[in-house]
C-alpha cells in the first residue's frame, strides 16, 4: 500500500491510498483485472465505512486489482476544509483521481466503486470519463441526494430536542433549507455544510451512465429473506434495459455506516470480489 497526495492546478492536495495488484500468483495474474477508484460516503458515513472500506480494498488487491481510496476535498487527510467543497469539486476531484489510474494502469478496465452517496458521484462520474465505458460497483447505494441531504439535517434537529430546544426544532428545517438556499452555511454534528455541497447533493441522482458497461449492485441486511428496494429494483430494470450488464446481491450483515460502532461485514467483502470477477454476460 502506497499513501500519496494527487494535486494539480485548480485540485487542493488530495490524499488517497494505492493498493497495487498483488504479484503474480496462480490467482492474481501480474497484469491488473482491474483498476477501481473509491468514493466515499457524506459526512459521518464516510468515517463508518472506511474500515469496511480499507478491508476490501486489500481483498480487491490480493485478487489481482489495483485500487485508489480517495479523500476527496475537505474530506479525511486531504486539502481545504468541508466547508470549501462543493459537490461540482468532488466531481472534478473524482475524474483527476480516476485519470491518474487510468495514466498508471492503460489497459486495466476501469471500476468506480462508490459507497452510499459516493454512488451518486460515480454514476455521474461515468459520463465524464475518457476512452473505455467505466464499470459501477456500487455498495448500499443512495438513489436520491434529497432525502440523504434531508436525514443528515435532521441531525441537528435530533440534537436540539434531546437539548430540550423543542421550539427551535419545530422549524429547523425550513430555516437550515433557507440559509442554505440564500448561500449561508448550516453546522450539523460538527460539520460546517456550504451552500455549493448542499445544493449539488439535493439535485443529485442515481442516474444511469448513457455508455453501457458492467455494474454490481451490493447491500446488505439482517433479515432472513432481504430484498431489493423498489426504488434498486427500477433503477436496475433501466440500466438493463440501456443495455448494462448488470449483478445485485444483498449479503448477511449490519448496516455498517450507521452503526454506533464500526462494524464489519465479511460477507460483504467475499461478494465483492466475486461479482467483479465473474465472467461479464455475453451480448
Amino acid at each position: 500500500m502506497e499513501a500519496l497526495f494527487l494535486a494539480g492546478a485548480s485540485i487542493q492536495p488530495l490524499f488517497a491510498l494505492h493498493h497495487p495488484p498483488a504479484p503474480d500468483t496462480p490467482d492474481a495474474p501480474a497484469a491488473p483485472r482491474g483498476a477501481v477508484l473509491y468514493l466515499h460516503p457524506f459526512a459521518e458515513e464516510m468515517n463508518k465505512v472506511r474500515r469496511m472500506a480499507a478491508l476490501q480494498a486489500r481483498a480487491l488487491a490480493a485478487a489481482g486489482y489495483a485500487v485508489l481510496q480517495l479523500d476527496l476535498r475537505g474530506c479525511g487527510d486531504s486539502g481545504a476544509e468541508f466547508e470549501d467543497a462543493s459537490w461540482a469539486g468532488w466531481l472534478d476531484d473524482a475524474l483527476f483521481a480516476a485519470r491518474w489510474l487510468q495514466q498508471r494502469y492503460p489497459a486495466a478496465p476501469l471500476w468506480l466503486w462508490g459507497a452510499r452517496a459516493g454512488c451518486l458521484l460515480a454514476a455521474e462520474l461515468a459520463g465524464r470519463i475518457d476512452g473505455p465505458a467505466p464499470n459501477l460497483l456500487c455498495w448500499a447505494p443512495v438513489t436520491s441526494g434529497r432525502p440523504h441531504l434531508q436525514q443528515f439535517l435532521r441531525i441537528k434537529l435530533a440534537g436540539a430536542l434531546l437539548d430540550g430546544g423543542g421550539a427551535a426544532a419545530a422549524g429547523g428545517l425550513a430555516d437550515m433549507k433557507r440559509t442554505l438556499d440564500d448561500g449561508g452555511m448550516v453546522d450539523v454534528a460538527g460539520y460546517r455544510l456550504p451552500a455549493a455541497l448542499a445544493r449539488g447533493l439535493d439535485n443529485a441522482k442515481l442516474t444511469v451512465p448513457a455508455r453501457p458497461g458492467r455494474i454490481a449492485w451490493l447491500d446488505v441486511s439482517s433479515r432472513a429473506e432481504p430484498s431489493l428496494a423498489p426504488a434498486a429494483e427500477r433503477w436496475l430494470a433501466e440500466c438493463r434495459t440501456a443495455g448494462h450488464q448488470v449483478a445485485s446481491e444483498i449479503v448477511a450483515g449490519p448496516a455498517f455506516w450507521q452503526t454506533l460502532e464500526i462494524e464489519e461485514a465479511p460477507a460483504l467483502i467475499d461478494a465483492t470480489v466475486a461479482l467483479l470477477e465473474r465472467a461479464p454476460v455475453e451480448a
